[in-house]
Protein backbone atom coordinates (compact mmCIF):
# COMPACT_ATOMS: atom_id res chain seq x y z
CA UNK A 1 0.00 0.00 0.00
CA UNK A 2 3.48 2.30 0.41
CA UNK A 3 1.77 3.97 -3.61
CA UNK A 4 -2.11 3.77 -4.30
CA UNK A 5 -2.86 3.75 -7.60
CA UNK A 6 -6.43 4.01 -9.12
CA UNK A 7 -7.84 5.30 -12.80
CA UNK A 8 -10.70 7.99 -12.57
CA UNK A 9 -12.88 9.56 -15.38
CA UNK A 10 -12.90 13.48 -15.93
CA UNK A 11 -16.97 13.83 -15.87
CA UNK A 12 -18.88 16.65 -16.41
CA UNK A 13 -18.47 18.68 -12.90
CA UNK A 14 -14.88 18.79 -13.37
CA UNK A 15 -14.59 20.86 -16.26
CA UNK A 16 -15.14 24.28 -17.93
CA UNK A 17 -16.49 25.76 -20.84
CA UNK A 18 -13.72 24.53 -23.11
CA UNK A 19 -14.58 20.98 -21.69
CA UNK A 20 -11.05 20.80 -20.11
CA UNK A 21 -10.30 19.70 -16.11
CA UNK A 22 -10.88 22.97 -13.83
CA UNK A 23 -8.55 23.49 -11.44
CA UNK A 24 -11.38 22.90 -8.76
CA UNK A 25 -11.84 19.25 -10.66
CA UNK A 26 -8.46 18.11 -10.47
CA UNK A 27 -7.77 19.18 -6.70
CA UNK A 28 -11.34 17.54 -6.23
CA UNK A 29 -9.84 14.27 -7.80
CA UNK A 30 -6.88 14.48 -5.86
CA UNK A 31 -9.09 15.18 -2.79
CA UNK A 32 -11.10 11.40 -4.09
CA UNK A 33 -8.16 9.48 -4.32
CA UNK A 34 -6.55 10.64 -1.17
CA UNK A 35 -10.26 9.22 0.58
CA UNK A 36 -9.47 6.06 -1.07
CA UNK A 37 -6.18 5.50 0.29
CA UNK A 38 -7.44 6.61 3.82
CA UNK A 39 -10.57 4.07 3.62
CA UNK A 40 -7.68 1.18 2.69
CA UNK A 41 -4.99 2.42 5.49
CA UNK A 42 -8.26 2.16 7.52
CA UNK A 43 -8.65 5.88 8.88
CA UNK A 44 -10.63 6.77 6.25
CA UNK A 45 -14.27 8.82 6.76
CA UNK A 46 -16.25 5.85 7.11
CA UNK A 47 -14.02 4.81 9.86
CA UNK A 48 -14.30 8.33 12.12
CA UNK A 49 -16.88 7.12 14.28
CA UNK A 50 -15.02 4.18 15.57
CA UNK A 51 -11.11 6.00 15.14
CA UNK A 52 -12.71 9.82 16.54
CA UNK A 53 -10.07 10.74 13.99
CA UNK A 54 -10.53 12.96 11.57
CA UNK A 55 -7.81 14.25 8.84
CA UNK A 56 -7.84 18.18 8.28
CA UNK A 57 -5.89 19.48 5.59
CA UNK A 58 -3.50 22.45 5.80
CA UNK A 59 -1.63 23.30 2.48
CA UNK A 60 -1.81 22.25 -1.23
CA UNK A 61 0.71 23.07 -3.76
CA UNK A 62 0.20 21.87 -7.35
CA UNK A 63 1.15 21.96 -11.12
CA UNK A 64 -1.09 21.10 -14.08
CA UNK A 65 1.32 20.19 -16.60
CA UNK A 66 -1.66 19.66 -19.48
CA UNK A 67 -4.83 19.87 -18.01
CA UNK A 68 -7.16 16.45 -19.43
CA UNK A 69 -10.44 16.76 -21.37
CA UNK A 70 -13.97 15.78 -20.48
CA UNK A 71 -14.07 12.01 -20.96
CA UNK A 72 -10.26 11.18 -20.21
CA UNK A 73 -9.43 8.39 -18.22
CA UNK A 74 -6.92 9.46 -15.75
CA UNK A 75 -4.12 6.89 -13.36
CA UNK A 76 -3.71 8.91 -9.72
CA UNK A 77 -0.83 7.96 -8.01
CA UNK A 78 -0.35 9.08 -4.35
CA UNK A 79 1.52 8.19 -1.63
CA UNK A 80 2.05 9.09 2.26
CA UNK A 81 5.07 10.79 3.05
CA UNK A 82 6.52 11.66 6.73
CA UNK A 83 6.65 14.82 7.90
CA UNK A 84 6.60 15.73 11.79
CA UNK A 85 4.41 13.78 15.13
CA UNK A 86 1.31 16.26 14.04
CA UNK A 87 1.82 16.46 10.58
CA UNK A 88 1.90 14.72 7.70
CA UNK A 89 2.75 14.61 3.61
CA UNK A 90 1.09 13.40 1.14
CA UNK A 91 2.03 13.23 -3.31
CA UNK A 92 0.11 13.13 -5.97
CA UNK A 93 0.55 11.93 -9.91
CA UNK A 94 -1.63 12.18 -12.05
CA UNK A 95 -0.90 10.60 -15.71
CA UNK A 96 -2.59 10.05 -18.93
CA UNK A 97 -3.46 6.96 -20.76
CA UNK A 98 0.30 6.72 -22.06
CA UNK A 99 1.43 7.63 -19.04
CA UNK A 100 2.34 10.97 -19.92
CA UNK A 101 2.55 13.39 -16.42
CA UNK A 102 -0.37 15.97 -16.49
CA UNK A 103 -0.19 16.98 -13.17
CA UNK A 104 1.99 16.51 -10.01
CA UNK A 105 0.82 17.77 -6.28
CA UNK A 106 2.01 17.75 -2.65
CA UNK A 107 -0.36 18.50 0.23
CA UNK A 108 0.25 18.24 4.18
CA UNK A 109 -2.29 17.25 6.53
CA UNK A 110 -3.02 16.94 10.71
CA UNK A 111 -5.28 14.31 12.23
CA UNK A 112 -7.82 15.69 14.76
CA UNK A 113 -9.85 14.33 17.34
CA UNK A 114 -13.59 14.69 16.96
CA UNK A 115 -14.41 15.13 20.27
CA UNK A 116 -11.91 17.58 21.63
CA UNK A 117 -11.26 19.26 18.18
CA UNK A 118 -7.51 19.27 19.36
CA UNK A 119 -4.81 17.76 17.19
CA UNK A 120 -3.69 14.70 17.66
CA UNK A 121 -0.36 12.62 17.52
CA UNK A 122 0.20 10.53 14.73
CA UNK A 123 1.89 7.71 16.28
CA UNK A 124 3.74 4.97 14.53
CA UNK A 125 0.88 3.01 14.33
CA UNK A 126 -0.93 4.92 12.18
CA UNK A 127 2.20 5.72 10.16
CA UNK A 128 2.51 2.48 9.14
CA UNK A 129 -1.01 1.75 8.20
CA UNK A 130 -0.28 4.14 5.14
CA UNK A 131 3.59 2.51 4.74
CA UNK A 132 5.19 5.89 3.77
CA UNK A 133 7.18 6.79 1.00
CA UNK A 134 10.70 8.67 0.86
CA UNK A 135 9.75 10.12 -2.69
CA UNK A 136 9.01 13.48 -3.28
CA UNK A 137 7.43 14.85 -6.44
CA UNK A 138 8.25 17.86 -5.94
CA UNK A 139 11.88 17.38 -4.69
CA UNK A 140 12.72 21.38 -4.45
CA UNK A 141 9.57 22.42 -2.52
CA UNK A 142 8.95 22.73 0.96
CA UNK A 143 5.64 24.13 2.74
CA UNK A 144 6.10 27.96 4.33
CA UNK A 145 4.08 30.07 5.65
CA UNK A 146 2.59 32.21 2.82
CA UNK A 147 2.68 36.37 3.80
CA UNK A 148 -0.32 38.22 3.02
CA UNK A 149 -0.15 41.14 0.26
CA UNK A 150 0.10 44.78 1.84
CA UNK A 151 -2.64 46.30 -0.80
CA UNK A 152 -5.51 44.88 -2.14
CA UNK A 153 -7.42 45.84 -5.37
CA UNK A 154 -10.66 43.58 -5.02
CA UNK A 155 -12.57 42.63 -2.65
CA UNK A 156 -15.65 39.70 -2.29
CA UNK A 157 -17.66 39.29 0.93
CA UNK A 158 -19.44 35.59 1.56
CA UNK A 159 -21.52 34.54 4.11
CA UNK A 160 -20.84 30.83 4.42
CA UNK A 161 -23.94 28.59 3.48
CA UNK A 162 -25.23 24.83 4.12
CA UNK A 163 -24.18 23.91 0.90
CA UNK A 164 -20.35 24.71 1.87
CA UNK A 165 -20.11 22.34 4.74
CA UNK A 166 -17.81 18.92 5.07
CA UNK A 167 -17.88 16.28 7.06
CA UNK A 168 -16.00 17.94 9.69
CA UNK A 169 -18.53 20.66 10.06
CA UNK A 170 -16.51 23.27 8.22
CA UNK A 171 -16.09 25.17 4.66
CA UNK A 172 -15.13 22.21 2.90
CA UNK A 173 -11.42 23.01 1.31
CA UNK A 174 -12.23 23.18 -2.34
CA UNK A 175 -15.37 26.29 -1.63
CA UNK A 176 -12.03 27.94 -0.61
CA UNK A 177 -11.06 28.19 -3.80
CA UNK A 178 -14.36 29.03 -5.07
CA UNK A 179 -14.54 32.25 -3.06
CA UNK A 180 -10.44 33.12 -4.27
CA UNK A 181 -12.43 32.58 -7.86
CA UNK A 182 -14.96 35.15 -6.97
CA UNK A 183 -12.62 37.66 -5.76
CA UNK A 184 -10.89 38.17 -8.88
CA UNK A 185 -10.90 40.81 -11.42
CA UNK A 186 -13.55 40.17 -14.19
CA UNK A 187 -10.01 40.96 -16.40
CA UNK A 188 -8.08 38.37 -14.97
CA UNK A 189 -10.59 35.68 -14.24
CA UNK A 190 -11.56 35.85 -18.40
CA UNK A 191 -7.74 35.57 -19.61
CA UNK A 192 -5.75 33.59 -16.95
CA UNK A 193 -5.52 29.74 -16.74
CA UNK A 194 -3.69 28.98 -13.18
CA UNK A 195 -1.48 26.17 -13.56
CA UNK A 196 -0.06 26.74 -10.33
CA UNK A 197 -2.20 26.42 -7.03
CA UNK A 198 -0.86 26.90 -3.76
CA UNK A 199 -3.08 27.80 -0.74
CA UNK A 200 -2.29 27.37 3.32
CA UNK A 201 -5.38 26.92 5.63
CA UNK A 202 -5.18 28.48 8.65
CA UNK A 203 -8.25 29.09 10.57
CA UNK A 204 -11.76 27.03 9.28
CA UNK A 205 -14.48 29.29 8.49
CA UNK A 206 -18.15 27.67 9.65
CA UNK A 207 -21.52 27.64 8.57
CA UNK A 208 -23.11 31.39 8.64
CA UNK A 209 -19.95 33.23 9.50
CA UNK A 210 -19.17 35.96 6.57
CA UNK A 211 -15.69 36.22 5.67
CA UNK A 212 -14.24 39.18 2.94
CA UNK A 213 -12.19 38.05 -0.18
CA UNK A 214 -8.91 40.31 -0.56
CA UNK A 215 -7.41 40.03 -3.89
CA UNK A 216 -3.84 41.41 -4.85
CA UNK A 217 -1.23 40.92 -7.79
CA UNK A 218 2.57 41.13 -7.04
CA UNK A 219 5.05 39.52 -9.45
CA UNK A 220 2.74 38.10 -11.85
CA UNK A 221 1.47 36.11 -8.63
CA UNK A 222 -2.43 36.41 -7.82
CA UNK A 223 -3.16 36.56 -4.21
CA UNK A 224 -6.71 35.99 -2.24
CA UNK A 225 -6.87 36.37 1.26
CA UNK A 226 -10.05 35.14 3.13
CA UNK A 227 -10.38 36.40 6.30
CA UNK A 228 -13.47 37.29 8.98
CA UNK A 229 -14.93 40.47 8.40
CA UNK A 230 -13.07 42.19 11.28
CA UNK A 231 -9.68 40.83 10.40
CA UNK A 232 -8.98 39.24 13.50
CA UNK A 233 -9.10 35.70 11.82
CA UNK A 234 -6.92 34.70 9.17
CA UNK A 235 -8.55 31.73 6.89
CA UNK A 236 -7.15 31.12 3.91
CA UNK A 237 -4.29 32.29 1.36
CA UNK A 238 -4.47 31.34 -2.18
CA UNK A 239 -1.66 31.80 -4.59
CA UNK A 240 -2.49 31.34 -8.78
CA UNK A 241 -0.55 31.98 -11.18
Amino acid sequence: MAIFETILNVDISKVNGDSKISNKGMLSILESVACMHSDKAGYGIKEIPLTRLSWIQLNWKVKILRRPYYGENLKIRTWARIDSKVSTLRDFEVLDKDNNQLCIATTRWTLINIDTQSLTKINDDIINKYNPENISIMPDFEFKKLSEPTDFSNEYVYTTQRRDIDVNNHMHNLNYLDLAYEALPEDVYNTETFNNIEIMYKKAIRLGDTSKCLYSKENNINTVVIKSMDSKDLHCIINLW
